[in-house]
């Protein structure tokens, strides 16, 4: 591509809403333009990169064995109705009205619509498995957009369905997506870890996320450093620790006045956080509408897990307790609550760590109080249950017994689930066994964020000039700078040689062809994130050479002219090789 026939529109200032250096190098660099709240339009250079990363996803999905299709973006009511979905799937869900008041949403997901297919089309076992994937544009109305690609409204999504006579059928289909992802972001050269996850809205059984390692990243993870062990920090399970030592205190009431959090009780008593115990009152509906009291109890340095939380008995559905309600439980203001003394109607549900303490310190039901030296069995009963309902932290037991957990961020941008049987029996997708009798089908689901890719790249590749792009997914592979393209006839016929040259050898190349002066030229290549880069001037010609620059080198070197396409394609593909690698 010859610069002057592209469009470029680099900025130099970063736009006042941008908080990710993604968001705003995509704007500088040209690469987005921001339409509306969450709406972006990929700009020229940026569709680039966007079409590099769905050709690797394509090429892997083809690969694993998935057959393309193009389902559409809107949606009847009807079907989400069938799973229950369009009640409950919330309001990030945008639903539309046709001028037959008919109601339709915009699709945030197509678990329905794939299942509607196949309940239409596959009547028996010898048409499955199947594995059916798009490309598409998605929408989900996020209540507060943010961080350009990274959390829009619209965006693209490869979305994957199969469908499978058995569990096995679907174990083994499930294990090919599992490695197919690990192509495609080696591919990408992306450092990525996967890892266990929670279903979330999407449902079904098991999950795994795949994480692009990057500090700014939402997600915390838990990893083994000495196995393959890795989890989503809010699906980690924190191991019970060992067995409960004996108590060395008498329980005794402590004034705080002040103090209504661990950490200022633990100052004031000059003891480690990690001997206090915070309660925290919560309120469940049971089946019968009746309401249940909880009070949970986590150690004081750590931090409740909601998900895992939910997952317990009567808690699939809680809130926290107003001051009013605590008040009526417990006889005390919040800043001050504990389980010693609670009445019978009050539910105590304590995390292992905690019912593995003694002599733990924690709130009196007093107003001003707190209580120290306190054990389970001789100063309060043991708790109604314990589980495991805190956030792992660094340092920990890691849960297959290889060693501890380490704790780092990533971007998600993958998610396959095994949905098992959730949507089809839902919406009646059967199939005929061998024998003739109707079976549901089972069901596997697989996502990648393809727009989301290219924020979580430059999240993980970028410095002080600009995007650090992959050669697998930079909008080109490598720029011609000659420097006096417009005034010398020896520069620009080295230079429209030289780009013919690498044209026909199939290198990705951009000539700028502008005129512009070096330092412009070089600038906006390092911030569109060129991976290479050739200067061709005058006084390298004389000598028979030009400069070359990797990206992520701090150095150019001299290359001789002899040859030259052929050493530099020699270049690119070295690169990609060690990407992959």
């Amino acid at each position: 591509m010859r610069a002057s026939q592209f469009f470029f529109n680099t900025q130099k200032e970063a736009p006042n809403d941008a908080e990710l250096p993604s968001h705003i190098l995509m704007v500088r660099a040209g690469l987005i333009k921001r339409l509306g709240s969450g709406l972006y339009t990929w700009m020229p250079l940026g569709l680039r990169v966007l079409r590099k990363v769905e050709a690797i996803v394509r090429d892997e999905m083809n690969k694993a064995g998935a057959l393309e299709l193009l389902m559409p973006a809107v949606q009847p009511k009807e079907l989400w109705e069938e799973t229950g979905r369009w009640a409950v799937f919330g309001p990030q869900m945008l639903k539309i009205t046709d001028r037959h008041e008919r109601e339709f949403c915009f699709g945030p997901t197509h678990e329905e619509v794939i299942t509607d297919i196949a309940r239409a089309e596959i009547r028996s076992y010898k048409q499955l498995p199947l594995n059916f994937y798009q490309i598409q544009t998605k929408f989900r109305d996020e209540i507060r957009p943010r961080f350009g690609v990274m959390r829009a409204r619209e965006f693209m999504m490869k979305d994957a369905y199969s469908f499978h006579t058995d569990f096995a059928s679907l174990d083994a289909t499930y294990q090919t997506m599992f490695q197919a992802y690990g192509k495609v972001f080696n591919r990408l050269g992306l450092k990525f870890r996967a890892v266990k996850a929670d279903t979330g809205a999407i449902g079904g059984d098991g999950s795994h996320e795949f994480h692009v390692l990057a500090d700014s990243g939402e997600d915390g993870l838990a990893y083994c450093d000495t196995s393959d062990y890795a989890a989503n920090v809010e699906l980690a399970e924190a191991v019970a620790p060992h067995a409960r030592s004996a108590a060395n205190a008498l329980m005794q009431e402590v004034d705080t006045p002040k103090q209504t959090s661990c950490e200022e009780v633990a100052n004031l008593l000059n003891i480690g956080l990690d001997c206090t115990i915070k309660a925290m009152a919560l309120i469940a509906t049971l089946e019968d509408g009746s309401t249940q009291f909880n009070l949970l109890l986590i150690r004081g340095d750590h931090r409740m897990n909601e998900i895992k939380v939910n997952k317990l008995e009567g808690l699939s559905e809680f809130r926290f307790a107003t001051e009013e309600e605590v008040r009526e439980n417990l006889k005390c203001p919040p800043g001050f609550i504990g389980p010693v003394g609670v009445g019978a109607h009050v539910r105590v549900i304590a995390d292992r760590a905690v019912a593995a303490m003694s002599d733990f310190v924690c709130g009196a039901n007093k107003p001003k109080f707190h209580l120290s030296g306190v054990n389970f069995g001789r100063d309060l009963p043991e708790p109604s249950l314990v589980a495991d309902i805190r956030n792992v932290v660094e340092g920990d037991a890691s849960p297959d017994g290889q060693g501890v957990l380490s704790l780092c961020r990533g971007i998600e941008v993958g998610h396959i689930f095994q949905l098992r049987t959730k949507y089809s029996e839902a919406m009646n997708a059967t199939y005929l066994d061998v024998n003739g009798q109707t079976q549901v089908m089972e069901m596997g689901c697989y996502g990648i964020g393809v727009s989301r890719i290219v924020g979580a790249a430059i999240e993980q590749g970028n410095d002080d000039r600009g995007i650090i792009f992959p050669s697998s997914m930079a909008p080109f592979a490598l720029v011609i700078c000659p420097i006096g393209f417009d005034k010398s006839d020896a520069v620009k016929l080295a230079a429209n040689q030289l780009y013919a040259d690498l044209l026909a050898a199939g290198v990705d190349v951009l000539l700028d062809d502008r005129g512009e002066r070096p330092g412009v030229m070089f600038a906006e290549a390092d911030l569109m994130g060129i991976p290479h880069r050739l200067v061709i001037g005058e006084r390298g010609l004389a000598e028979g050479l030009v400069e070359y620059k990797a990206r992520t080198s701090a150095e150019a070197q001299s290359l001789p002219m002899v040859n030259l396409a052929a050493a530099v394609l020699e270049l690119v593909q070295l690169e990609l090789v060690q990407k992959v690698a």
